[in-house]
């Protein structure tokens, strides 16, 4: 067996890999952060559990932490309040990012861990099945249920020889993405093994599982060895550690293989984690903004790197350097060692641990600036500036970079080396005694900026409805669901509804609201790879609210799809993609006899009104037993 196969098997509480193309598994942990995660509680409230059952459940502070005005610090207050009664642990705010930390307090080798942000993934990288997932999932693995998956394809990646210097654990998961891209991944989980899997510490190992999501693959992992073993040891974790690895005769579906003594310092140009160039063709091109850290490059491994580049020596003068460390503890250390001093005097602006420029909270580049950056993605806008254009590299193309102004392939620098003992700090993760129990009669808190979680409405025969919106290729969920000044309003979906597709159709919610009124159901058009990106279960809860019922797509990315169903919004894509074409935004759709379609084979034919001619052309939805239930029900809550 694989790794996936060994930690899958074990906790399989549904299904049969070889022949059922649904699987649902047992979760152990759970972590959410508090963008996603007051609406995951919200509906786990809902759903009248006393406490969480769980092994372990998780709560971070770590993307609205800027907090402008009284909703984020309402948010905050309402999460620990729940934590407590729930029996879930609080991590305060100021504490860290959450993938870090989890990595470093909390993630278990062959366990598994469900969370509500699309990067969970980091933790396969020390052996663990780490899935992201929309926060309604997350609410029904902390009530006990399981978590349902695709069955999957298991791609090796089979990893040789040793990184030169200057090259690191992002080239390399960027190397991956310049092979495989960023679409076309679905249902698969790629595992990395092979003799240069030794030569890579945990945090780098994180790096790549972390930037797996790019791929739209349901995860990534590693396997737990001796180098995972002296991390937690090293961590005062010995007893999480279990030895997992791959069985000398263990089958994939498909190999990989990358030499790492071959790779080059390589980049994300605008606008996809999926065009990549090397640093090399764009050395001498004028950079304006760096920021390093966030939850892919944020270790003290990453950030010390950095310091040791920037030893001595001063950031060019108009250049702006901003660093987000991952946790307190990575701080703490950079401070002890001297490396924060050298970061401060070579001009660096010094961040709080948090996500902040990643989801384009704060640090938003200048008017067409040209903004290097260690995080995961660099969707257009995603920023907070527009015209920007972002291009993800490593931490140490980032600081070589930072010393002349331009694209500067790093020579290299000295090894930071996994440090025998780690300095422990657990103050700022509240309620460990009460974990798994609660306390009973804690009041919840809940400001104006709390809203009711509303419930989708069951499947009608017939669907009548309006092409509200047609998008391209590669829609994101930033598109659909604005993160940076709007993330505030995610506890009160009628408010976020507002800007529902707000970077392509300002005028998207007022045109659902006038369908709504005249009797029609909102469709949305879509090119390929639909939805990718974040976890966001408001990209399908807040069009719900507008009446969105079907999506008719090329392709739909995976943890979107879920959440469609989930909200119970009709996951379509077209038989012959070259349909897509001939629909307009403002067309008449009638989906006659969609509910039986559903309970069927999930093809149907829908009847188009529009341009002055009517015409008809084929869709298609491939569900589980369990997905049918929810759509015909109108989503989880309302199934409850």
């Amino acid at each position: 067996m694989n790794v996936v196969e060994k930690i899958l098997s074990a906790h399989l509480v549904e299904g049969d890999p070889k022949k059922d193309a649904e699987l649902g598994i047992k979760i152990d942990q759970t972590l959410t952060q508090d963008a996603t995660g007051t609406m995951a509680y919200l509906q786990f409230e809902s759903m009248g559990v006393a406490h969480v059952k769980n092994e372990l459940a998780v709560s971070y502070v770590d993307h609205n932490t800027v907090q402008i005005g009284f909703e984020n610090a309402d948010d905050h207050d309402f999460l620990a309040s729940i934590a407590k009664k729930y029996g879930i642990i609080y991590s305060k705010a100021g504490n860290g990012i959450c993938h870090q930390l989890h990595l470093e307090r909390f993630g278990k080798p062959g366990t598994t861990l469900l969370g509500s942000d699309s990067h969970t993934p980091t933790g396969g990288g020390i052996g663990q099945i780490a899935i992201g997932a929309g926060g309604i999932d997350i609410a029904v693995a902390m009530a006990g249920g399981a978590f349902h998956i695709p069955t999957p394809k298991v791609r090796g990646i089979e990893l040789k020889g040793k990184l030169k210097k200057g090259v690191s654990a992002k080239d390399v998961i960027l190397k991956v993405l310049e092979k495989f891209g960023t679409k076309g991944n679905v249902g698969w989980i790629f595992e990395y093994f092979g003799p240069g899997v030794k030569t890579l510490d945990v945090p780098s190992r994180a790096t790549i599982t972390n930037m797996g999501a790019e791929l739209g693959v349901t995860t990534s992992v590693f396997p737990s060895d001796e180098v995972t073993k002296q991390f937690l040891a090293a961590q005062g974790r010995a007893k999480d550690f279990k030895l997992i690895v791959a069985d000398e005769d263990a089958a994939y579906d498909d190999v990989f293989t990358i030499d790492l003594s071959k790779l080059e310092p390589l980049a994300a140009a605008p606008h996809s984690p999926g065009n990549i160039v090397t640093v090399a063709s764009m050395a001498g091109t004028k950079v304006g903004q760096i920021m390093i850290g966030s939850c892919t490059n944020s270790s003290y491994r990453d950030i010390k790197t950095v310091a040791q580049i920037l030893k001595g020596k001063h950031v060019a003068e108009d250049v702006e350097v901003g660093i987000a460390c991952g946790s307190r503890q990575v701080v703490n250390m950079l401070a002890v060692d001297g490396s924060l001093a050298i970061l401060i005097k070579a001009g660096c602006r010094i961040l709080e641990n948090a996500c902040g420029f990643c989801i384009g909270a704060h640090m938003s580049p200048a008017t067409n600036a040209v903004s290097l950056r260690t995080n995961n993605r660099n969707f257009e806008g995603r920023s907070g500036t527009k015209s920007a254009q972002v291009y993800l590299v490593s931490p140490e193309t980032a600081a070589a970079s930072a010393l002349t102004g331009t694209f500067t392939v790093c020579k290299g620098t000295k090894a930071v080396e996994a440090p025998e003992k780690f300095p422990i700090d657990d103050a700022m993760f509240l309620y460990r005694e009460t974990a798994g129990k609660g306390v009973k009669g804690t009041k919840i808190v809940r400001g104006p900026n709390i809203a009711q979680v509303p419930k989708g409405e069951k499947l009608t025969s017939t669907l009548k409805g309006v092409a509200a919106i047609k998008v391209g290729d590669k829609i994101t969920t930033d598109h659909i669901m604005p993160a940076g000044a709007r993330l505030k309003f995610r506890s009160n979906v009628p408010e976020y509804s507002k800007y529902v597709f707000e970077p392509c159709d300002k005028s998207f919610h007022d045109k659902c609201l006038k369908n709504k009124e005249a009797g029609l159901k909102n469709v949305i058009i879509a090119g390929e790879s639909y939805g990718q990106g974040s976890s966001r279960e408001h990209a399908a809860l807040c069009p719900m609210f507008l009446g969105v019922k079907a999506v008719v797509a090329k392709s739909i990315e995976r943890i979107h799809r879920a959440n469609l169903i989930n909200f119970g919004i009709v996951p379509f894509t077209f038989v012959n993609p070259d349909d897509y074409e001939r629909i307009e935004a403002g067309d008449e759709l009638v989906f006659d006899g969609i509910s039986a379609a559903i309970k069927g084979d999930g093809k149907l034919e829908v009847k188009v009104n529009g341009q002055g001619q009517e015409w008809r052309f084929e869709v298609v939805t491939s569900l589980s037993k369990r997905e049918k239930h929810l759509i015909l029900s109108g989503g989880l809550l309302a199934s409850l």
